[in-house]
């Protein structure tokens, strides 16, 4: 099987997956999916040798990457999008809906560092080695983030008390 092969794989079983995780980085959907396409271009031409196992992990790195890479250029957020629920038939889809929303303006709220910080904590479950290192920054400075995000997130959506309460847990890399 050719890197291609599995490239297409890929987009078509985890396509949905990676557009989910782009949009929580950026916030829109269309972002999102020109984001994931940027590292799925990334991707496909360099070609890399070795295991293509893990092709969508290294997609996965790609949107982390690009994502970061933009906001270094900006320097600054882009306008804040609300987010449409496409299910609205059960009173609970809706509620569901209405959490996403909620939570994906709260997100814009946050500085690209803190949010990536906060997706790499509660979306990927890293431990803040792991988050430091992805994002080429001490422990000290993933905790950091991750109190702004939460001095950030608790008007918004309330006391977040597990935000840090696994601090202690985290920083010596152990799964909650």
């Amino acid at each position: 099987m050719t890197w291609e092969d599995d490239l297409g794989r890929v987009v078509a079983e985890r396509g949905g997956a990676l557009v989910a995780y782009a949009r929580l980085l950026t916030g829109d959907l269309h972002a999102a999916q020109d984001l994931v396409q940027d590292a799925l271009v990334n991707a496909f031409t360099r070609r890399r040798r070795g295991p293509v196992d893990e092709v969508e992990a290294y997609v996965r790195r790609a949107i982390l990457n690009a994502y970061l890479d933009g906001w270094r250029r900006r320097r600054r957020l882009d306008q804040v999008v609300h987010l449409v629920a496409t299910q609205t038939h059960a009173a609970d889809q809706t509620s569901a809906a209405g959490d996403r929303a909620d939570v994906a303006a709260a997100l814009d709220a946050l500085s690209p560092r803190e949010r990536a910080c906060v997706v790499l904590r509660f979306y990927d479950d890293l431990t803040l080695p792991e988050i430091g290192h992805r994002l080429g920054v001490s422990d000290g400075a993933v905790k950091r983030y991750l109190s702004d995000a939460r001095r950030r997130l608790e008007p918004l959506l309330g006391p977040q008390p597990d935000l840090l309460d696994d601090v202690p847990t985290i920083a010596k890399g152990a799964r909650r």
